[in-house]
């Protein structure tokens, strides 16, 4: 097949492009190269078509659709931003260019899709109260986290809550710009799935990590934040009290989830969109993540700040068992593997230098270390 990557300049895109040529498909790419991921030029495997262009580009768009067999849509602003001033942007990459690119693809008669979404449509976890049983937490409160209390209590009783694996049928709960505007594909590509017959696998990515993660940049992930203070000689700062919950999965993981969404898509009924989460399976705090990563490299060790972000959540792993059963997908990358091949290899030059350093306080608008994906 020839498969059409939007974003596959990119951390994730990148390893899908070397996924898509191994497995002997034939690929395209094209990518906005946008400043806050690129600032040096990506390299480019030999036999694969590059398109240097915006998704929201029509013209460019519907000349990169010609011939194409399938779709993966990975382009896409990601993080938590720096504040609602950012919501535009947002807006205008995600989900305008989600929608030009569906456009498009509805008038080349591309109807096999797999959208890169993400584990922040569901907002916080699963739940559970001794008295109550699943119940779900409202939005955190500036007092409680100003206080050091980070965990969400039950909303009736006000009791300790247990985190559980979130499974595709939760609620959906998006709690920032970054979070609404990934729901919004995904309800983007149900509409074009509705009117023109296709097939969509809507992949909803927990924490990716892996080589090849851009550096020094605010929207990056927390992973990589991390990884860069290493680099740099400094501390992993990690926010509120380390004890968030995720569910941490490597970039080599999601490329073969996308090679299996692809032939997955197939077997879907005409004018559906099929949510997977993609995640390890193994829940762990943010604050084992950076002593692994620190450990592996050989320090300094992290320091625990009690900082946090209004819009993070507490607690969010994943249930794979739907991707496990239906696409027959496993994680092969461990997490003690993982994280000691990450500490030693090269990141991407990311946004301006010293972007991800800004300082963070309490109640400040901090620049950096976006928890989700």
């Amino acid at each position: 097949m020839l498969i059409l990557v939007t974003g596959g300049a990119g951390f994730i895109g990148s390893h899908l492009v070397t996924a898509l040529t191994g497995a002997g498909h034939a690929v395209r790419v094209l990518d906005a190269l946008l400043p806050a991921a690129h600032r040096t030029a990506p390299s480019r495997p030999d036999g694969v078509d590059w398109r240097h262009a915006d998704v929201r580009d029509e013209e460019a768009v519907a000349g990169a659709l010609r011939g194409v067999d399938a779709v993966c849509h990975q382009a896409a602003m990601v993080g938590l931003g720096k504040d609602f001033a950012d919501a535009p942007a947002y807006v205008g990459c995600n989900d305008l260019g989600t929608a030009v690119l569906l456009a498009g693809m509805a008038a080349a008669g591309v109807r096999r899709l797999v959208l890169a979404s993400s584990m922040v449509v569901y907002g916080e976890g699963r739940y559970a109260c001794p008295r109550h049983g699943v119940v779900r937490p409202g939005p955190r409160r500036v007092a409680d986290l100003e206080a050091g209390r980070f965990e969400p209590p039950c909303p009736t009783c006000g009791a300790p809550l247990a985190p559980d694996l979130v499974d595709e049928d939760a609620p959906t709960d998006p709690r920032n710009v970054y979070a609404s505007t990934k729901l919004a594909q995904e309800h983007l590509a149900a509409a074009w799935a509705r009117a023109t017959g296709g097939r969509a696998a809507a992949l909803r990515y927990h924490n990716v990590y892996g080589p090849g993660m851009p550096r020094d940049t605010p929207y990056a992930g927390v992973a990589s934040l991390f990884r860069s203070a290493l680099a740099n000689g400094a501390a992993p700062r990690v926010f509120e009290d380390g004890g968030q919950r995720r569910d941490f999965v490597h970039v080599r993981d999601v490329a073969a989830a996308n090679l299996a969404a692809l032939t997955g898509v197939d077997g879907l009924p005409q004018g559906t969109v099929r949510a997977y989460n993609v995640g390890s399976g193994e829940p762990h705090t943010v604050g084992e993540m950076a002593a692994a990563l620190a450990d592996a490299h050989g320090g300094p060790t992290p320091v625990v700040t009690g900082e946090y972000r209004l819009g993070d959540v507490r607690h969010i792993t994943a249930s794979a068992h739907r991707l496990r059963t239906e696409l027959d997908w496993r994680p092969r990358v461990g997490f003690a593997a993982g994280m000691a091949e990450f500490a030693a290899a090269p990141l991407r030059a990311g946004g301006p230098p010293g972007a991800a350093t800004s300082a963070n306080r309490k109640g400040a608008k901090p620049l950096s270390h976006p928890l989700g994906s």
